[in-house]
């Protein structure tokens, strides 16, 4: 067969249509000099998604060496769908975070949708079964119509999708600020389980193998959607709508029954999700990473239009969709298998030993290309990096204290910043209980989930102050890791691994290189330190928005494991003469923090600092203490400080009071410093020699039966407040502003 042009190289190149794909002119000489010809239309399409940063990592592949990816307990490292660590008794957990950031800003329920149901097949495609969603969201002020409808559209696609799938929704965090106003980040992340023996790979194995695609048809949606992913947004974005894809979370439901049916089968040999760049990422990546080659005869897709291009095949973006390689003579079974879910199942290709990509349509090649030059070799750029002039200055910077006149009214308004104030409006329209595993549902440090059958349970969140990372990237990323662990501590768990989703503006710009690497040195350096490797995650760059970069926002995605169901602990007080402690040290730290944003208008100076050892000492403190069975509530202090923190482990403590003294420093400090390695713990009268033998914390007060929050400095009482009063302005603060 005859290479098919379509159309002339000569026209490509005279039309520099490969600029509109996102392809420079280096990088198109490459092309030329990889096929030792020009390329065509279908072929240029093909580089231009694999070569784009959302696929390739083109641009932060020097920097993610930069993390630690083993230990003991890690099954699967980065590179397959989702990381996978071992929980003992021959069974693991599949977790990993992405982005769906560009989609959501301009079609925000659909990209919020596809978002969560991309993230679920990459773990399904692993083998595992879902057992929960959690997600992390930031968003501009909730001071226009725009921000607000794509607040409330995000929120129902995420609703939407996890709801009818069946899957809980059971934690995440929330974030405001002015510089997502016309970014938000949209990261959704799924954790499954699964057992050693049924853990499953991308790979194309065994030439004459047969080649199947399976679930849903393929239509123009989403085409070139990593390509859009990879450039800056700007006014004219939303000529880029046809670029969303459209879930259909029922569709997958049958999809995810099948393929974990599949899974149990000897006949399968490789399973990918069809995810960004969709057939054309899931086919070489699966051909390379075996070190072999797949040929497609691209007329067997499933199409749902008519007059479909191979270009439009490869690239579409349609969901519900994943390649399969089965041994050869195995088909029938397969379609069979499928065929009982209403599904779909064809052989398109197969695998051969040449290592190239070949596509035929319309009885022609439409496309040959090496499998291994659109994945494995991509480019790789190392960017410049220079510090930025803001960081020098705000180094430079004296600490000082944000001006508070009123304390009891500064705790009011800090609990109805929305950053801080109740998310029930978001969590109270997802489906947190379905399935029935749930144990401690949103609102607590982190959810937590029991793993059916046994005494174990997962604990889970997702974590980052962007604040503290535009201060002080390096500081922040390990602040990030190190908080994401906390939470995990707090609810009775070791932290297993992270998963990251690193969002950040353009890479090109030396200043933005910087935050991303100075980030990665800091989450690098608190894994290795809390022994918490990474096992996956995602990147999602050029994140502006006509030319203004949103805050490095690199999220962790943690999982520990809770060895005992009874020592699931949760951050509410839980009885009247309960003493309360605080371990850690309060510091005079308000860069960033949630006072300084609210009483200044804009955060500036130095992030908060953290010393890992000391981190890692009071964690493992806080941890035994637990187990041993002394602590009935643990809460991280965090945005907002002790003042926040006591009033949270008031809410839904059934008319509960807390009566607290603080140390003899700066009242301000004392009550709303954002210092780190802080924990607020509660414990029985009884378990006081106990707990003091095994935790160096402070006793600072006493739970009540008043109903009332009483902080004091020595005589001088500092807030004293009915805990209903402060729990309505923290309930009400988001319902209020969306109205």
């Amino acid at each position: 067969m005859s290479l098919m042009l379509e159309p002339s190289p000569q026209q490509i190149k005279a039309e520099e249509i490969y600029k509109q794909m996102g392809v420079t002119d280096e990088e198109f000489a490459m092309v030329e000099g990889i096929l030792g010809r020009l390329p065509n239309y279908t072929e240029i399409g093909l580089f231009s998604v694999m070569w784009s940063e959302h696929c390739s990592y083109k641009n932060s592949k020097p920097v993610l060496k930069k993390f630690p990816t083993t230990g003991p307990q890690v099954l699967q490292g980065p590179g397959e769908g989702a990381g996978i660590v071992d929980i003992g008794d021959g069974q693991a957990v599949a977790f990993k975070i992405e982005s769906h950031n560009h989609p959501s800003a301009i079609e925000p329920y659909q990209g919020a949708a596809t978002g969560v149901g991309g993230i679920i097949r990459d773990v399904f495609s692993m083998g595992a079964r879902p057992i929960a969603i959690l997600n992390s969201l930031r968003f501009g002020e909730l001071d226009n119509e725009r921000t607000k409808y794509l607040f409330k559209e995000v929120v129902a696609g995420i609703a939407g999708y996890g709801n009818c799938i069946g899957i809980p929704t059971v934690g995440g965090e929330i974030a405001f600020d002015p510089s997502y106003a016309g970014n938000p980040l949209v990261n959704a992340m799924c954790v499954g389980l699964i057992n050693h023996e049924d853990i499953k790979k991308g790979q194309a194995h065994g030439v004459g193998n047969t080649v199947m695609y399976v679930g849903a048809k393929t239509g123009r949606d989403g085409i070139h959607g990593a390509t859009f992913a990879s450039e800056e947004l700007t006014e004219n974005s939303d000529e880029k709508r046809p670029a969303v894809q459209v879930g259909d979370p029922f569709m997958e439901k049958l999809l995810l029954e099948a393929c974990l049916e599949l899974i149990q089968s000897d006949a399968l040999v490789g399973i990918q999700d069809m995810g960004a760049a969709g057939l054309a990422s899931s086919s070489a990546e699966m051909a390379s990473k075996a070190g072999s080659g797949i040929e497609m005869n691209l007329d067997l897709v499933p199409q749902r239009e008519t007059g479909m291009t191979a270009y439009e095949m490869m690239l579409s973006e349609s969901q519900e969709r994943m390649l399969i390689v089965v041994k050869k003579g195995r088909e029938q079974e397969i379609k069979d298998l499928f065929h009982k879910y209403d599904l779909e199942a064809v052989a398109i290709g197969v695998v051969t030993d040449d290592k190239m990509l070949r596509l035929l349509h319309k009885g022609e090649v439409v496309a040959n290309v090496p499998a291994d030059a659109l994945a494995e070799d991509a480019p790789v750029y190392h960017k410049p990096s220079s510090e930025p002039n803001y960081y020098r200055e705000f180094q430079a910077m004296d600490s000082t204290i944000p001006h508070v006149e009123n304390y009891g009214e500064a705790l009011t308004n800090l609990l109805k910043q929305p950053t801080i104030s109740s998310k029930e409006w978001v969590y109270n329209q997802y489906d947190y209980m379905v399935r029935t595993s749930t144990v401690v549902a949103p609102g607590s440090d982190a959810a937590v989930v029991r793993i059916r059958g046994t005494k174990k349970a997962l604990a889970m969140t997702t974590d980052c102050n962007a604040r503290y990372l535009y201060l002080d990237p390096e500081m922040g990323g390990k602040i990030a890791v190190a908080e994401a662990a906390r939470n995990v501590i707090c609810s009775g768990g070791e932290p297993l691994a992270i998963t990251d989703n690193l969002n950040f503006g353009n890479p090109e710009k030396p200043e933005i290189f910087w935050q991303i690497e100075k980030a990665a040195d800091g989450i690098s350096e608190a894994c290795l330190a809390l022994n918490a490797p990474v096992i996956g995650g995602n990147v999602s760059l050029y994140n502006e928005t006509n030319g203004t970069a949103i805050y490095p926002t690199p999220v962790i995605g943690m999982v520990g494991l809770i060895k005992d169901t009874k020592d699931i602990t949760t951050q509410s007080f839980k009885s009247a003469g309960d003493l309360i402690y605080v371990l850690g040290e309060t510091k005079q730290e308000f860069g960033g923090s949630e006072l300084q944003k609210m009483v200044e208008g804009s955060i500036s100076g130095k992030a908060p600092e953290l010393d890992l050892e000391v981190e890692k000492a009071h964690q493992a403190a806080v941890l035994e203490a637990i187990r041993a069975g002394v602590v009935e509530s643990a809460h991280d202090l965090a945005e907002g400080g002790l003042a926040v923190a006591v009033a949270e482990s008031l809410f839904s403590s059934n008319g509960l009071g807390a009566d607290v003294n603080v140390e003899m420093i700066d009242a301000t400090t004392a009550l709303f410093s954002e210092s780190q390695s802080r924990f607020l713990l509660s414990i029985k009268l009884e378990n006081k020699a106990a707990f003091e033998s095994l935790v160096p914390a402070t006793l600072v007060g006493e739970v009540t039966d008043t109903a009332l929050l009483t902080i004091s400095q020595g005589e001088k009482i500092l807030v004293n407040e009915q805990v209903n009063s402060l729990e309505d302005s923290w309930r009400g603060a988001i319902p209020c502003l969306l109205k």
